[in-house]
């Protein structure tokens, strides 16, 4: 059912008439209690409102979104659709616009993300408050813009997968369209998700760290497959392309070179494929680069050359270098065994190229058009 009644709002707005005679003309008579509780709500939102444009100069994004928050919260709390019909959202973006037709923010679409956006977080997070408690805005929510919260929620299918990007976002300052590639890319089921032995390599402190500088998937689509028939090729793609390889990477690597010099005496010096330095996390970061399917001889090789690293360039305050193998493909039980009794910590991924993009999207379209 449909609210099915015509207010007298806009008096507020420009005409002489003051809120008090407000007066809504009602097709239900048997509403007239829901519809009254409705307008004075209606007044509260008003005054909400107002008073979060007041602060806005100082704390424009987390005060909007924290009314936003609260107005997802009433809808859920009063069970608004069920006590004033079908049409309710289509009323009250009426009557929001009209009350602040400056503002863009009260489209039927948006006030309908509201309650979802608040419904999201409340349905997961209720374990962990109390009964009866009031269960407000998580801080770090005013660090990430609405549009943002939007693609995040919509997107995610799980809270930790939706406190992922949000944490990533309010740290890293993603752009929207960073965000939206990270998603499409699946990033949260790839990042900290390499196969690695840093478990027994690293100290209990770092490993979780250390996971999260790499992925299981690294995506270079920015490569095209032509370019790449052989391991040189790879290298040579991505030192061209390595503002789009250290976007990929991720926040806080610093790139330090390719073939960087590892001499340890003038009969024997040896060039790792890239080298790398994460800031936050203060250490070396070792790629060597496979065309090819992953084989055990690669981890004793990266092995020296992290050894290395830590012998010729760790500073005392560096924590210990890591490795990264990035091959074309990588069977899981082989290069678990290949890792185990390897002595410095070690990750191995694998990579995708254009061609894999290029294919997925085709078989998309066409799936599209069988159905």
């Amino acid at each position: 059912m449909r609210i099915g009644c015509r207010y007298n709002l806009y008096n507020d707005y420009g005409m002489n008439k003051s809120e008090d005679m407000m007066k809504p003309t009602f097709v239900h008579r048997d509403r007239m209690q829901a519809d009254i509780e409705y307008v004075k709500w209606l007044k509260e939102l008003k005054a909400r409102y107002r008073q979060s444009q007041a602060k806005a100069s100082v704390k424009v994004n987390t005060v909007l979104l924290e009314f936003y928050w609260s107005l997802g919260c009433d809808i859920v709390q009063l069970k608004a659709e069920s006590k004033w019909g079908s049409g309710f959202f289509e009323q009250l973006s009426l009557d929001m616009r009209a009350m602040f037709p400056d503002e863009k923010g009260f489209s039927v679409t948006n006030l309908k993300y509201m309650k979802r956006w608040y419904l999201f977080y409340c349905e997961r997070f209720i374990i962990r408050h109390q009964p009866g408690d009031e269960f407000r805005m998580p801080t770090i929510f005013g660090n990430v813009p609405w549009k943002h919260h939007v693609e995040i929620f919509t997107k995610s299918h799980s809270l930790d997968e939706a406190l992922f990007y949000i944490n990533k976002v309010a740290t890293e300052g993603w752009s929207r369209s960073i965000l939206e590639h990270h998603v499409a890319a699946n990033l949260y089921a790839l990042q900290g998700s390499a196969i690695t032995n840093f478990e027994s390599t690293l100290p209990v402190s770092q490993i979780e760290d250390a996971k999260q500088l790499l992925k299981k998937e690294y995506d270079l689509s920015f490569i095209t497959v032509e370019a790449v028939k052989q391991e040189k090729d790879l290298e040579n793609a991505l030192a061209k392309n390595v503002t789009e390889f250290l976007l990929e990477l991720g926040q806080g690597f610093a790139y330090l070179g390719r073939q960087k010099e590892l001499r340890i005496d003038e009969e024997n010096v040896f060039f790792p494929d890239l080298m790398f330095y994460h800031i936050p996390q203060r250490r070396y970061v070792i790629v060597e680069l496979k065309a090819v399917k992953f084989v055990p001889e690669f981890a004793g090789k990266l092995n020296f050359y992290v050894t290395a690293a830590d012998k010729l360039l760790r500073a005392k305050d560096d924590n210990p270098s890591v490795g990264l193998l990035i091959c074309k493909t990588a069977k899981k039980t082989i290069v678990e065994w290949s890792l185990q009794d390897v002595q410095k910590p070690l990750g191995v991924a694998t990579y995708q190229l254009q061609e894999v993009v290029d294919r997925t999207v085709a078989e998309l379209e066409q799936r599209n058009k069988e159905v």
